[in-house]
């Protein structure tokens, strides 16, 4: 089992507050146990990654500065490639260009991505290498077409990061918020649902009508007799 995540976040000085915390033997210790090796997603990350239509970039200036960036398109538009690979395309924007800036100096990234929903979220540190639509540009639109049309072509160039290490957080402090499109197909299951029930209470009572009618006939008959 890989203890990656643990070497890469649990610094020396994270350790140490855990300690005093009290948290050290469900964090830090997992330093002391497991292999120093890149990590696989498994097919819980790979389908919560697919199923995104968002999700926050982490990379870091030269000058050692955080930068958080947001990203944002169809459900797959962050695509797994592999095990160890995940892609998304870099559409044209305002171009500041800060994270492409910062990878041309540092390739470290950290993703964080989040389902309102279904209050869950997953960190993933890995290594980013960004490919120019100019070096690739069959690569660039294979990575984009989750986009359609134009927006597609926008694509100036694949980010690939290969995947160091994930983590799931606690689904606490999350609070549920839905999209246009969840609220839609909830609405169109309740209403579903609602005419499922319709039916079959409408097939009830009419069963119980044509038995009510034929007891009425049965008690009818016994009276004429």
């Amino acid at each position: 089992m890989s203890n990656r995540y643990a070497r890469i976040a649990f610094s020396e000085a994270a350790r140490e507050r855990q300690r005093i915390a009290g948290s050290y033997r469900d964090y830090g210790a997992q330093l002391e146990n497991g292999r120093d090796e890149p990590q696989e997603l498994e097919l819980r990350e790979r389908g919560f990654i697919r199923a995104a239509d968002s999700f926050f970039l982490g990379t870091t200036t030269p000058d050692g500065w955080p930068y958080i960036q947001h990203r944002g398109g169809p459900p797959g538009f962050v695509q797994v490639l592999d095990d160890r690979t995940i892609a998304f395309a870099d559409l044209s924007g305002n171009q500041q260009y800060v994270t492409v800036g910062n990878l041309t100096t540092n390739d470290r990234v950290t993703l964080f991505f989040i389902d309102y929903p279904l209050r869950e979220r997953l960190k993933l540190y890995g290594r980013a290498r960004m490919v120019e639509r100019a070096d690739d540009p069959d690569l660039v639109d294979r990575v984009a077409s989750a986009y359609t049309g134009a927006i597609q072509k926008i694509a100036e160039r694949a980010i690939l990061i290969t995947v160091e290490a994930t983590n799931w957080n606690c689904v606490k402090y999350i609070r549920p918020r839905f999209t246009k499109a969840r609220l839609d197909e909830a609405v169109a299951l309740e209403r579903r649902t609602a005419a499922t029930d319709h039916d079959r209470l409408t097939a009830e009572i009419d069963q119980l009508r044509r038995e009510n009618e034929a007891l009425r006939a049965r008690l009818d008959e016994m009276a004429a007799r």
